[in-house]
């Protein structure tokens, strides 16, 4: 994805979605603040995993996929990139994610946090 030097960040949503015009949309991009990411029980990694422990759930593993990248502002510090059964989890646990877009696949710059890589 380009931007143009004008771009602001109300651009990027639908810059993000019409590029994936035509595919299924399977991950949903989450942007957290600087405060958000202070907070360990903000990584997936982390709290997903000892949550899906503690609730018996951890065959779970073998079907969510979470991406994570590095934002570029405070108020976009980090990107997670979760597909549906990620996003259940994480609004499961009382988390209330802020999405920003939808893709068919996270950029290849992200890197997997937690659960399985994408494949078609």
């Amino acid at each position: 994805m380009s931007s143009s030097p004008g771009d602001t960040s109300n651009d990027v949503p639908s810059r993000l979605q019409a590029s994936d015009a035509g595919r299924s949309l399977n991950y949903r991009v989450i942007v957290q603040d600087a405060d958000e990411v202070r907070d360990l029980g903000n990584a997936p990694a982390i709290s997903m995993g000892q949550y899906l422990t503690d609730t018996e759930q951890t065959r779970l593993l073998t079907t969510l996929s979470i991406y994570s990248e590095r934002g570029t502002t405070r108020d976009r510090l980090r990107l997670l990139y979760m597909n549906e059964v990620a996003l259940s989890l994480w609004v499961a646990m009382g988390k209330s994610p802020t999405v920003i877009a939808m893709r068919h696949r996270p950029p290849k710059t992200a890197l997997l946090t937690l659960g399985v890589p994408f494949s078609e």
